[in-house]
């Protein structure tokens, strides 16, 4: 997925963040809260769109946006990029679709080993009673 073309349909608001920092979380707003609307993209098609909106159901917020928010980071231009590449992760695995696994049968050589080596188990287990008996 193209981080440049999905960041231009990304908008982005920025907060104060709590936490480690020091004087620097009072003075600068580092926390990013990334908002992207699936519906509005421009980069998926119908079928894309729909299986966003199936996957991603409980990643919506009221407005029906997929919100992202990042404050791990002092800078704000990093919590931006980490926020971008969760987005990213976050699409291209909602994407995904996994392979239909085809039923295969055992053939009749197969069935035929195991049944064989089955009749060889019991054999010599029977053998072993019948010493003791």
């Amino acid at each position: 997925m193209n981080k440049d073309a999905l960041q231009k349909e990304v908008s982005y608001k920025t907060s104060r963040s709590g936490g480690k920092g020091g004087q620097n979380v009072n003075k600068v707003s580092s926390k990013v809260e990334l908002l992207f609307s699936v519906n509005d993209s421009l980069l998926f098609n119908d079928d894309e769109k729909a299986l966003l909106n199936e996957k991603l159901q409980s990643r919506f917020n009221k407005d029906g946006q997929v919100q992202i928010i990042c404050d791990e980071d002092r800078s704000q231009y990093i919590n931006k990029q980490k926020a971008i590449d969760r987005l990213v992760n976050l699409l291209t695995n909602a994407l995904h679709v996994p392979k239909i696994r085809k039923k295969k049968s055992v053939s009749k050589a197969a069935k035929a080993a195991r049944l064989e080596n089955k009749r060889i188990h019991s054999a010599k287990k029977e053998s072993r009673r019948a010493k003791f008996d």
